[in-house]
């Protein structure tokens, strides 16, 4: 006889059950057991409650959930909750969690909601918000747990349990002077395994701390954690005075926005604010258009150089057959090598140092795969004359070497030009993303036309030309 189980409701349907019975003191306690991570499923699947979610939480755990939320979503929440609400949940925000949303705001909806935060928060977020945008300034959080040379062991810790539980972190606790210049970061371990009467002098080293400064582009603090292996990096002015720090959770975002972005312009638009079904049609179109219209000029250009070659498509018909596979293979290899230099930038494996290093493996690559194309391009005239011995006609071995020769020179200029635009872009200041995919193959395809009929010129000059 099979034993029959009673099915356990879904979060869906419990938090659909709670909510019915109107009670709040139940709808509380209900979303303040569930983890942060699935009171934001909650808020994405019941639009119509996402207010009525944060408002019924302890505001502590409803800024955990609003800090991670998309923020289309934490713009209508704030619209929805009444003013002392969205008083105490900006209030509790981290930092950098409610600097990060604000500038995304319009000035004068930001100047209001400034207005509703206590006098220190307030000062803090005015004092983020004037770093330059994309700026490590932007990121950091004021709150950590700093001591001075002369403190003991035992005054550390009497610090950290003072001030610990407002900090974002106490892995590495962070000494400074008098005049707030960063002098040194201790990891935590290190004042477990020593006597409390020693002093914070005698475990410092002479070894440089490794810092950000305020000013720095969000993108490249990315690369300083990776290689410094931190889960968090102070951040210190031009003078080197301690401003606060930037934690690993803040890169984690950064690098999901950067990698999204890029993404985006690698497929031939601009980037997106906001998610893709948040997008206002017009707003997605206007994203969309300009790039597509750049690259339907460059496209136009292969009509100019079919034009410049009339007389020889004239005399030779059967060389236009083989243009679609002569420009598709060209603008292959460079959206290939383009995508491959683009991420290798991006996660810091070359620099613009490599150019040469780059260039010498991308003629090598572009040799062995345009000799792969050309030998299949080759084998297939030959098989099909071999069985329509009138389709090439009686020249078809120079065609079929013409069509060879022209394949390995196209997919050599793909490579080298889908791998070194990205670098000239960054050399210029430029962001390589936008030597996208479509780019490249559309620039490939104007000069691979031009290298195919050129080749045809000599190959076939003075019998098909």
């Amino acid at each position: 006889m099979a034993e029959e189980f009673d099915e356990q409701p879904s979060l869906s349907e419990q938090f659909e059950a709670v909510v019915q019975t109107e009670d709040k003191l139940r709808i509380r306690d209900f979303l303040n057991d569930q983890n942060i991570s699935d009171v934001a499923d909650l808020v994405y699947e019941f639009p119509d409650f996402e207010g009525q979610i944060i408002a019924n939480m302890s505001v502590h755990r409803a800024a955990s959930v609003f800090k991670i939320l998309e923020f289309p979503t934490q713009k209508r929440i704030i619209q929805i909750l009444p003013p002392n609400t969205v008083a105490s949940l900006l209030n509790e925000l981290p930092a950098d969690d409610r600097t990060d949303f604000l500038e995304e705001l319009p000035s004068n909806a930001v100047r209001e909601l400034i207005k509703l935060m206590d006098p220190e928060e307030r000062k803090i977020t005015l004092s983020l918000l004037g770093y330059p945008e994309n700026s490590i300034g932007r990121l950091m959080t004021p709150d950590y747990v700093y001591v001075y040379p002369y403190n003991t062991i035992e005054e550390v810790f009497t610090t950290i349990r003072k001030y610990g539980k407002d900090s974002e972190t106490i892995n590495v606790i962070y000494v400074i002077n008098e005049k707030g210049e960063l002098l040194d970061d201790i990891r935590i371990r290190d004042f477990i395994l020593n006597p409390p009467d020693r002093k914070v002098s005698e475990l410092m080293d002479e070894r440089t701390v490794v810092a950000l400064n305020a000013y720095d582009d969000q993108e490249s603090a990315s690369e300083v954690f990776k290689m410094n292996n931190r889960v968090a990096l102070p951040v210190v002015s031009n003078s080197n005075k301690l401003l606060g720090i930037v934690t690993i959770d803040d890169m984690l975002w950064v690098a999901s926005e950067e990698f999204s972005e890029d993404i985006q312009k690698i497929g031939g638009t601009e980037a997106l604010e906001h998610p893709y079904l948040e997008m206002p049609i017009f707003q997605l179109f206007k994203k969309r258009v300009v790039w597509l219209v750049v690259l339907f000029l460059g496209e136009l250009l292969t009509a100019t150089a079919m034009a410049y070659f009339e007389d020889e498509i004239a005399k030779a018909v059967v060389l236009a057959l083989f243009v679609p596979l002569i420009i598709s293979s060209g603008g292959n290899s460079g959206s290939q090598a383009s995508t491959l230099i683009i991420q290798a930038m991006a996660v810091g494996e070359i620099t613009i140092a490599d150019w040469w290093r780059v260039m010498r493996r991308e003629i090598i690559s572009g040799i062995l795969l345009g000799t792969v194309l050309g030998v299949i391009g080759f084998l297939r005239i030959f098989v099909w004359h071999s069985f329509a011995p009138d389709l090439y006609g009686e020249h078809w071995m120079m065609i079929g070497v013409t069509v060879a020769l022209t394949l390995l020179g196209v997919v050599l200029w793909g490579t080298l030009a889908g791998s070194m635009l990205p670098m000239i872009l960054k050399r210029l200041g430029a962001d390589p993303a936008v030597s996208s995919a479509p780019f490249v193959a559309t620039l490939v395809d104007v000069t691979g036309l031009i290298i195919y009929f050129s080749v045809a010129f000599m190959m076939l000059s003075g019998s098909l030309l």
